[in-house]
């Protein structure tokens, strides 16, 4: 495999999973995209996070760039037999990192407001899209880890949400690319979170306003390669 290109950090992350139906799911999805599902259920997913340290390979952070929040907006699929990530939506403050992540790895990231607090183990977050390219979206709420950290089994629920080392995309003509990561396995923990305001998925017509599963994690450090074309 050839070196990895970009590194991050990935800091007290919120994985908030509600079931959708299936065919709602891949009726967002390009050609040659199929939902993943798990016991016929297909899963949507809001991730609040804060990113760190990120930076091209052999290069050092940069003060100002290398650091803010981000959200995403994201559900599970097949390409090709394989399984990965399709991101809706990700909104970040960094208007550069969002223009080099839609250029290069042809992601929808979208430059939105954003306020991240933390008291104690308590994370408190909130989001306003200002790019409406994906149309609009908001996000507040507050969470927090609870429990001891967990060891799920490879054929559990919670694997199947989180242990995913791939993402797929397409570009502007449809082209549909890879996207290879590598990271020590998730130091997940159950959460509690408290959910205010919830829009991201309106665009899609997803209905997210139930109870959501809810995972956490503190620290990741990952690294990601350049994408491949697969479609």
């Amino acid at each position: 495999m050839t070196p990895w290109v970009l590194r991050m950090q990935w800091l007290d992350l919120c994985f908030m999973h509600w079931p959708v139906p299936p065919a709602l799911v891949q009726a967002t999805l390009p050609t040659g995209v199929e939902v993943d599902t798990r016991d016929g259920q297909a899963y949507v997913g809001v991730v609040p996070f804060l990113m760190a340290d990120v930076a091209p390979r052999l290069m050092p952070a940069v003060p100002g760039l290398s650091a803010f929040p981000e959200l995403n907006l994201r559900t599970y699929v097949r390409v090709n037999g394989e399984s990965g990530v399709w991101f809706y939506s990700l909104d970040v403050t960094q208007p550069l990192a969002a223009a080099l992540a839609r250029t290069f790895f042809h992601l929808p990231y979208r430059q939105a407001r954003m306020w991240v607090d933390r008291q104690g183990d308590v994370t408190r977050y909130a989001s306003v899209r200002t790019d409406l390219r994906t149309g609009p979206g908001a996000f507040a709420g507050a969470y927090r880890p609870v429990g001891p950290p967990l060891s799920p089994a490879p054929d559990s629920l919670e694997a199947w949400l989180t242990d995913r080392l791939r993402l797929f995309s397409a570009d502007p003509a449809g082209r549909v690319y890879r996207g290879q990561i590598h990271h020590r396995p998730w130091p997940l923990r159950r959460a509690q979170a408290e959910i205010r305001v919830n829009t991201l998925g309106a665009a899609q017509h997803f209905d997210l306003s139930g109870a959501p599963h809810l995972l956490h994690a503190g620290r990741l450090d990952v690294t990601a390669w350049w994408l491949e074309r697969v479609r």
